[in-house]
């Protein structure tokens, strides 16, 4: 993988933010080079803040082919209206300067996630033709503030964090992570490494085919669409959690550790962010009643099975939602 020259570095590990139960290597080698840092850059026309509520919930998608674009592919994290800078190098001031170099500044959430999305790719950049039989193409993430030009179109950041298939790279505005924790009541630091590995599986999917498959047979049974798209959203997240079985074995380009420590609570987080993004929990939250018809990315019984069901076997292959294979 594409990264700074190795510095070889085995001084012991000092102990990570007290916010941060898992355990982060201080020593790693961040690859800065794998994130776009667009925050403050203005990124153009947005949406206008329409209101596209997490978990999917199509009828106001109809509105634009940008919007369905995004709604349907990784979407699954969208909350409106997003307020607030992010912590540590928000907009055009620090950048992701603090990232990199001989002690990165793993105090700041940018940094963190940098190091989340170095391991994510760490994983499959093995996982992929071990498992697959495919070479893993690597995908940038970028991160920006309020609006941002795609080759989706343009989104704003009222979609929530996503994965765009035509430019293959994920998007999130960080302040996401705070309406998580405001709103949903997932305020555990392992929510952002999940709602990441979730992106990066649709990535995966992109690379794999199955997304174009996907699509080819929502367009040959429109009403299957919901279901086919939950299928879709549940395999990223079993993928997450394949991830997540693997996370303390991932390394940089040198090596060294990126975890030292994966926790149980670190888990119980990630199940918490999965259920917190349930369809379900969505249109409760709302106020509005169940409507299983109108789900596009599962139950939160559903998206905590199948990251469980990725953690608990660490293979991606027991992850085809689509045949329901156990």
């Amino acid at each position: 993988m594409a990264g700074s020259p190795v510095r070889h570095r085995r001084s012991p590990t000092p102990d990570p933010p007290k916010a941060v139960a898992m355990r982060l290597n201080e020593n790693a080698d961040i690859d800065t080079s794998q994130v776009e840092d667009r925050r403050g850059s203005g990124g153009g026309a947005g949406l206008g803040g329409l209101p596209i509520p997490i978990g999917g919930g199509r009828g106001g998608l109809v509105l634009t082919l940008v919007i369905l674009a995004l709604s349907l592919v990784g979407g699954g994290f969208g909350i409106n209206a997003l307020t607030g800078d992010d912590e540590g190098g928000g907009g055009s001031g620090g950048g992701l300067q603090a990232c990199s170099g001989e002690r990165p500044d793993l105090s700041r959430r940018d940094c963190r996630n940098v190091l989340y999305v170095n391991s994510i790719q760490d994983y499959w950049q093995d996982a992929l033709p071990q498992h697959f039989g495919r070479p893993y193409e690597a995908a940038k993430t970028v991160f920006f503030s309020q609006q941002v030009r795609t080759g989706c179109g343009a989104a704003d950041s009222g979609v929530g964090p996503f994965y765009c298939p035509p430019d293959r790279q994920v998007y999130i505005d960080l302040s996401f992570y705070d309406e998580l924790a405001r709103r949903f009541g997932a305020d555990g630091e392992f929510a952002q490494p999940y709602v990441l590995a979730h992106e990066y599986g649709h990535h995966v999917q992109t690379v794999l085919g199955t997304e174009a498959q996907m699509r080819r047979a929502q367009q040959r049974d429109p009403a299957a669409a919901n279901q086919l798209s939950v299928k879709l959203e549940l395999q990223a997240d079993c993928y997450a959690g394949v991830w997540a079985h693997h996370a303390a074995r991932t390394t940089d380009a040198g090596g060294e550790p990126l975890f030292t420590s994966i926790t149980d609570r670190d888990i119980a987080e990630g199940l918490e962010a999965a259920a917190a993004v349930g369809d379900d929990n969505i249109q409760r939250r709302s106020g509005g009643r169940i409507d299983e018809s109108k789900f596009t990315h599962g139950s939160s019984a559903d998206r905590q099975n199948w990251f469980r069901r990725g953690f608990d076997t660490g293979d991606p292959r027991r992850c085809d939602t689509f045949s329901g294979a156990r």
